[in-house]
């Protein structure tokens, strides 16, 4: 069996730019094919050079082009494509041209702030399983204790659902330490600061002050890695610039882009220096 054979929702994903759960749910619903062969097993894997089909429309194969942008999330928002509960969600402030973009992390329906959407799901798992800075400004009610700046600096444990959503069970028993954090405002009422988080676990930051039984009341995403809000307005989106774009491939590229990447650059100064030095040589 040759060692480049995915499974077939990464596949989807990849060429669709759905996630696996839509990938997972149009096979089990019978619309995907390989080739004119119908598939319903979520565990086949297919290669690059197979082709897929959903609902009889050819997939076209993984393309090194794509498309981020930045969308200030207001408070409100859920990130998702559907409510069962009808409640708004980021797609439906967005136009319909990125309807099918997947978004890079998340945050939850009280957060606001800096969220990034890409048509390329290959982009969206490597910035979501990389170590980027992502920086908060969070407000919460009460004093910031020596015991929760030790928490910050040292890492925490929790009891599994401590300060999940109601409705959430998902479980984490541990919070590694912030990247980085400074305390603008501390007073009894309410205290500011800014966090910066190199992982995206489920409501990390609200979980982190609830073990304290701190309530966060406000808390924005202002940046990912190199990419920031700056003055965009809120509910508005745009592109990502040249300048963040080429952030973005260097912080994806993989180790062996990277050593072709600097070779390159060596080649290329080198001829520059031989050059330099033959035009010296005329002028004498």
């Amino acid at each position: 069996m040759p060692n480049d054979l995915i499974r077939i929702n990464k596949a989807i994903a990849q060429r669709g730019g759905y996630s696996r759960r839509e990938a997972d749910r149009l096979i089990s619903e019978g619309r995907v094919a390989i080739g004119l062969q119908k598939v319903t097993d979520l565990a086949t894997k297919v290669g690059e050079d197979e082709e897929l089909f959903i609902d009889g429309k050819r997939l076209d194969r993984k393309n090194e082009r794509y498309t981020i942008i930045v969308y200030n999330k207001p408070k409100g928002e859920l990130v998702t494509r559907f409510d069962p509960q009808g409640r708004k969600t980021i797609f439906d402030g967005l136009p319909d041209r990125f309807s099918r973009f997947i978004a890079i992390g998340r945050l939850d329906y009280a957060s606001e702030g800096l969220l990034l959407l890409t048509d390329s799901a290959e982009i969206a798992d490597k910035l979501m399983r990389g170590d980027l800075e992502r920086v908060y400004n969070v407000k919460i009610d009460g004093f910031i204790t020596n015991a929760i700046q030790k928490a910050m600096q040292e890492g925490l444990k929790l009891d599994g659902l401590e300060g999940a959503h109601p409705l959430n069970d998902e479980k984490i028993s541990y919070l590694a330490p912030f990247a980085k954090w400074r305390i603008e405002k501390n007073r009894a009422n309410y205290s500011r600061l800014k966090i910066a988080l190199t992982e995206g676990k489920n409501r990390e930051i609200r979980r982190f002050f609830a073990h304290f039984e701190r309530k966060a009341l406000d808390l924005k995403r202002v940046s990912f890695g190199e990419i920031s809000l700056n003055s965009l307005p809120v509910g508005e989106w745009r592109f990502c610039s040249k300048e963040e774009y080429r952030f973005i491939r260097q912080s994806t590229a993989s180790k062996e882009e990277r050593q072709k990447s600097v070779r390159a650059a060596r080649a290329k100064l080198h001829t520059k220096d031989s050059n330099d030095k033959t035009k010296r040589k005329k002028s004498l």
